[in-house]
C-alpha cells in the first residue's frame, strides 16, 4: 500500500472511530427507575412525602448529570428502603441493582456501592454472593462498623457461626448501635441464651429513634422473642407500642395476630393477619392465615390461602431463575409451604436444594429434618436434626420437634425431656406441633 493510501485509510479509520464515539456518546442512557405508588394506609403520614421528595430530587439530580455516582447510590438506597417498607422487593431490588452495576461498572471498589449490593444480596438469599461482595468491602474500608455487620450476617446465613460471632464482635468494637445489637441478639438466640437474646434487643431498640422502620423492626423482634418465650403480655406490648410509633406497621399487626393465636382467639388472629397482608406483599402472612383459617374450621379458606403462598413463593423462584437480580431464593420456605398441602415430594425437592446451597445452617439442617419426618423417613430425620441442635438453641419449636424425632427413632428419655422443655420455655407452642407432643408424651 502507498504512502498516500495508508494515510488516506488511517484517516478513514479514524474518521469511523469518531463517528461511533458521538453516537455511542449520544445514545440515552437507561431511563431512571421510579417510585411505585403507596396505596391506603402506607401513603398516610410524612414518611411517604418525604421519600417522594427525596427521590424526586436524586432523580433530578441524574437527569441533569447521569454519571453522579452520589446520586445513583443514595437513589439506590432509598429503593432498598422502599422494597423493605412495601414488601415490593422484585421491583425495587431491580432498580437498586440497575444503579449499583452503573456505580460499580465505572468504580469497582466503591465500598458503598459494595456494600449496598452486598446487603441486598443477603436480602435476596444469595449468601454467597453476599459474602463475596462484603469481603472486597472489608479490603477497601476494613474500619467500617456496617462492613463487619454484612459479613456476620453472610457467616450466619451460611452456617459459619464462629466467624458470625467474631464479626459482630468487631462491629460492636468499633460502633455498637441498634444494627450491632440486633447482630449479638441474634448469636445468642441461636446459642440458646434467650434472656442475653431479649437484653441485646432491648439495647437495640433503645439506640434506636423511634418510629423509623429499622427501629420498629427491632421492637417487633423483640416482641417475638418474648412470644417464644411464652411471655404474651410483652410480646403484645411492644407490638401495641410500635403500632403508636408507626401506625399500620404490618409487622407489628402480625405479631398481635400471632399474640391472638396463642390466646385461641382465632377471629381476632385472622383480622390481623388480613390487615397485614393488605399493606405489604410478604408471603408469611398468608403462609400465617393457611394455620388460622384451618384452626378457625374454614378448610376451604386454608387451602387457598396455601396455594396462594405457594404462587407467591414460585413467583420469586422463577424471577430468580430468569434474573437473579430480581428473585429471591425461597426453597427453604417453599419446603415448608408443600408440607401444608401435603406435597410431599416437593416439600423433599426444595429442602435438599436449599440444603445444597447452605448445609451448615442450623435451619436448613431443621427444615430438611422435619420434611423426613413428615415423610416417615425417621433415621434421615434424625441425622439432619443431629446438624441442627449444634449450637444448642433453646429455640421450643426446634426443640419439640427434635422431641418428636426423638420418640420415633426409640430415644424414648431424650424425647420426652426435648418437649418437656419447649412447653416449658413456651406453653403456647403451635398448637399442632404442641398437641403432636403431648399425645406422644402421653402414651409413653
Amino acid at each position: 500500500m502507498t504512502t498516500p493510501r495508508r494515510i488516506l485509510y488511517a484517516l478513514l479509520v479514524v474518521g469511523f472511530i469518531a463517528t461511533v464515539g458521538a453516537l455511542l456518546l449520544r445514545r440515552p442512557t437507561a431511563p431512571l427507575p421510579q417510585l411505585k405508588i403507596r396505596q391506603g394506609a402506607m401513603a398516610a403520614g410524612g414518611e411517604w412525602l418525604n421519600t417522594r421528595k427525596a427521590v424526586a430530587g436524586l432523580q433530578a439530580r441524574l437527569r441533569q448529570q447521569p454519571n453522579d455516582h452520589e446520586a445513583q447510590l443514595q437513589l439506590a438506597q432509598a429503593f432498598m428502603q422502599e422494597g423493605r417498607v412495601t414488601g415490593e422487593h422484585a421491583y425495587y431490588d431491580a432498580a437498586a441493582v440497575q444503579l449499583l452495576d452503573r456505580v460499580l461498572r465505572a468504580e469497582p471498589d466503591n465500598f458503598e456501592a459494595l456494600c449496598c449490593k452486598a446487603s441486598l444480596s443477603l436480602t435476596q438469599h444469595h449468601f454467597s454472593e453476599g459474602l463475596e461482595l462484603a469481603r472486597r468491602a472489608q479490603a477497601v474500608n476494613p474500619h467500617s462498623g456496617f462492613v463487619y455487620g454484612l459479613l456476620c450476617d453472610a457467616n450466619v446465613e451460611l452456617g459459619s457461626y464462629a466467624a458470625a460471632v467474631r464479626m459482630a464482635d468487631k462491629m460492636n468494637q468499633i460502633r455498637p448501635d441498634l444494627t450491632a445489637y440486633s447482630r449479638v441478639s441474634y448469636l445468642r438466640e441461636i446459642h440458646g441464651d434467650l434472656p442475653g437474646a431479649v437484653e441485646a434487643m432491648q439495647m437495640a431498640v433503645r439506640a434506636g429513634v423511634p418510629g423509623m422502620e429499622q427501629t420498629e423492626w427491632a421492637r417487633v423482634t423483640l416482641g417475638h422473642l418474648y412470644e417464644i418465650t411464652g411471655n404474651l403480655e410483652q410480646a403484645e406490648n411492644n407490638y401495641q407500642q410500635s403500632l403508636q410509633y408507626r401506625p399500620s406497621y404490618a409487622y407489628a399487626l402480625a405479631g398481635l395476630g400471632r399474640v391472638e393465636r396463642a390466646r385461641q382467639h382465632y377471629p381476632a388472629a385472622i383480622k390481623q393477619l388480613e390487615k397485614a397482608r393488605t399493606l405489604v406483599a410478604d408471603y408469611a402472612f398468608t403462609d400465617e392465615l393457611t394455620d388460622l383459617y384451618r384452626l378457625n374450621g374454614e378448610p376451604q379458606k386454608a387451602q387457598a390461602a396455601a396455594r396462594d403462598a405457594i404462587r407467591q413463593l414460585d413467583a420469586s423462584a422463577e424471577a430468580a431463575e430468569a434474573d437473579e437480580n430480581v428473585g429471591h431464593y425461597v426453597d427453604r420456605e417453599l419446603a415448608f409451604a408443600y408440607l401444608k398441602t401435603n406435597e410431599l415430594d416437593k416439600a423433599l425437592k426444595h429442602a435438599q436444594i436449599e440444603y445444597k446451597r447452605r448445609p451448615d445452617n442450623i435451619d436448613v439442617c431443621e427444615t430438611m429434618a422435619w420434611v423426613h419426618y413428615k415423610r416417615g423417613e425417621y433415621a434421615a430425620a434424625a441425622q439432619y436434626m443431629k446438624k441442627a441442635r449444634r449450637t444448642n438453641s433453646q429455640n421450643p419449636t426446634q426443640l419439640c420437634r427434635a422431641g418428636l424425632i426423638a420418640l420415633k427413632t426409640g430415644q424414648d428419655s431424650a424425647g420426652q425431656a426435648l418437649i418437656k422443655q419447649a412447653l416449658a420455655i413456651n406453653p403456647y407452642l403451635e398448637a399442632d406441633l404442641a398437641d403432636e407432643g403431648r399425645k406422644l408424651l402421653a402414651v409413653r
